[in-house]
Formats: structure tokens, sequence, C-alpha cells
């Protein structure tokens, strides 16, 4: 389909897929026993420009919004959804900056984060608050020019790698999601640390680890907004930064697609290859069908953003919840395409099935992104009674 993508897109698109065609595509069953970071790769990704995209032309970016960081990560995520994370991620860690800073603020973090000099990370979740993001521990307790932040986070992508966070904590915990403010937390500061690194079932080559405050010392200064606002902050990033995972989402199913395509064309049984079957065919059709229809979705709710909409959380929820859903059901009809040799690590769909997983997880369950679709549903239904 034509999608009309202006010259920069289209040009955005090739650069992705020869990076992954070149230099992902090599590493990234390799990548995914070791669980290494890509650093090589975040290099690649940072000369490329790929961090300034959603960074405004004021502070070192190119403003280009959130339809680029779309294409970006789908590209990249049809040759490895855990390497493409190292952009997707440093977006999420980013728009809390760029949403909600102060110039003061933007200033000092954005040309940085913006030239892929640092990547950035967003914290979030804790080990009793996932879905239930209202119910925070960690604390920030302001004394004199200084906050002290106490508490952890876990899961958190990019943790242990970037040099920027933007962690939200609890200023008032009798408010409870209005008592929550958000920081941004440097690497190096004294009294953050770094606790466990996840040893995960997919996505491997994403840095995931838990951050430590004990006693953390953050000046004022790098307080996001005004104190209370911290929930507020959480949901406008996220509401920002969920098309990014329905992006990775597509481009592992577009990816497992194309491998499926090519595999059962060149696969042989009973005397020809399997895309002769029609048994092989419906699934073939019914995969292309639902990776376009994720895609079509996905492109008009980035578009959405970028045009300046006042509100679009369902509408995230929405291309999240199903580019996800397709993500899963693609990659686990594509090993069962592949047959027993799908099952095996020597062919790159059954990491493709293991890496769709954690989109249906992360960045809101889609149970929850269900729940935010029939909120804003039921208030549409309020105004226009």
């Amino acid at each position: 389909m034509d999608y009309h993508l202006d010259d920069f897109q289209q040009e955005l698109v090739a650069q992705a897929n020869r990076i992954g065609r070149e230099k992902i595509r090599p590493v990234a069953a390799e990548l995914d026993i070791s669980g290494e970071f890509p650093w090589d790769i975040v290099k690649i990704f940072a000369d490329s420009g790929f961090y300034g995209l959603w960074v405004p032309e004021e502070y070192g970016g190119v403003s280009r919004g959130i339809m680029d960081l779309v294409l970006v990560t789908e590209e990249l995520s049809k040759f490895c959804g855990g390497i493409s994370l190292a952009v997707a991620a440093s977006a999420l860690g980013t728009f809390p900056i760029v949403i909600s800073g102060n110039d003061a603020q933007k200033e000092k973090f954005l040309p940085m984060l913006a030239a892929g000099e640092g990547l950035a990370a967003f914290g979030l979740t804790e080990a009793s608050a996932g879905s239930d993001a209202g119910s925070i521990q960690t604390r920030a307790e302001k004394k004199g020019d200084k906050y002290i932040l106490n508490g952890s986070k876990v899961f958190i992508t990019n943790g242990g790698v970037a040099k920027v966070y933007t962690v939200i904590a609890s200023t008032d915990p009798e408010k409870g999601t209005r008592g929550a403010s958000a920081f941004i937390v440097e690497d190096g500061t004294p009294g953050f640390t770094f606790g466990k690194k996840e040893d995960k079932m997919g996505i491997r080559a994403s840095a995931t680890m838990e951050l430590v405050f004990d006693n953390c010392e953050i000046p004022a200064e790098n307080l996001i907004g005004r104190e209370g606002e911290g929930f507020m902050v959480a949901m406008k990033t996220l509401d920002r930064s969920r098309p990014g995972v329905a992006a990775q989402a597509l481009g592992i199913a577009a990816g497992a697609l194309d491998l499926s395509v090519q595999y059962a064309s060149q696969r042989e049984q009973f005397g020809q290859s399997i895309i002769r079957f029609q048994a092989i065919q419906t699934m073939l059709s019914d995969m292309a069908t639902k990776v376009e229809a994720a895609r079509a979705m996905l492109y008009a709710t980035a578009r959405m953003i970028d045009g300046g909409a006042k509100s679009y959380a369902k509408e995230s929820a929405m291309c999240k919840v199903y580019a996800s859903d397709v993500a899963m059901d693609v990659t686990t009809d594509a090993v069962q395409i592949f047959g027993g040799y799908g099952y095996m690590r020597d062919y790159p769909v059954e990491k493709m099935m293991r890496d769709a997983k954690i989109t249906q997880i992360y960045e809101g369950t889609n149970q929850i992104q269900r729940m935010v679709i029939a909120r804003n549903l039921i208030k549409e239904a309020q105004r226009a009674s």
C-alpha cells in the first residue's frame, strides 16, 4: 500500500532497512544468546540521526514527530525487536522532558540526547506497582534545594546503559496519584545504583535493569513541572510512546511474514513448494492482512498525534493492543509454517515469537489498554448524549 511518505521518510525507511540488513541481521542471534547491549549499533543509530527525530530543532533535533519514530522502529524491528529498543526506549525516556520540561532542562539535556551522545530511560514500574501505577512506593523528600530519593524501579528498559533517567516518585504519599512528581536523574548521581539485570525470554539485546535509590540527592531544578504533576507527565508520555511499542510489534510481525513467505516458497514437500498448498496460502493471507491493518491503524494514530490532536489516549491504546496481538498471532503462525525448523534457534522465527510477547505486556498490559479504550468510549458517549 502507498502510505504517502514524504521524501525524508522514504529515505529514513531505506536507511533503517540498510542498517537492519547489514548491521543487525548478522548479529541478532548472537546477541540474543549473549544478552549483550549493542553499543556499536547504537553508535550507528546516533550517526544516522535517529535520536533527534523527536527532539525540537532548537535543541539539536529535527522535530519530525511520532510518525518518523514509528517508521524507524518498525523497520529496525523487522531484524531485531531487542536492538530496535535502543531507539524507541530512549524516546520514551526523553518524552517527559520534551513534553513538560522547562527551558533550562531542555537546554541541558536534549542536545546530548538528540545527538545520541547518551541514551534515556523512563522509570515508573515498581515491584508492587505495575499496572497499578498509582501505588508507587519510591519517595522524594525535599530538603532545601535538593530532593532525596529512596526506593527502586524494576524492569527498566535501557537501565544501566542510559545517561538520563526520568523517574516518577511520590512527594506526597497521602494524595496518591496526585502526590506523584517527575524527576530527571543523571547516571553517576551519588545514591543512584543498579540492581538486578533481568534475564529475559525475549528482546535479550535490550538492557533491562533495576534502578535503586538510596538517599539519592538530586537538585530541585531537576523536578519536571511542579510537584504533584508526575502522574500526568507519565500518562502524557505513555500516550505518546505507545505507538512506538506498536511499531516494534508491527516490525516483528512484518519481518516474520517476510521470512515465512520466503521459506514457504523454498521448502518442498510432496514434490512442490509448500506455498502451493491452500492451507499455507490461507495462513499467509491472514498474516498479511493483519499486518496491513495494524500498519494502517498505527500510521493514522501517529499522524493524528503529529497533527496536534489534543487527546489521543484511546487511539494510542488501540494501535498498541492491536499491533501487539497481531505480532503474537503472526509469529506463532510463522513458527507453524516453518514446522520443526521454526522451533529451533537455527531459524529466526522462534526468536521473533519470544520478542513479540513483551509487546502485549509492557507500557501498559493489553488488559489495561482495553480499559483505557473502554473508558474513553464511555466519555465520548456521555458527551454525545
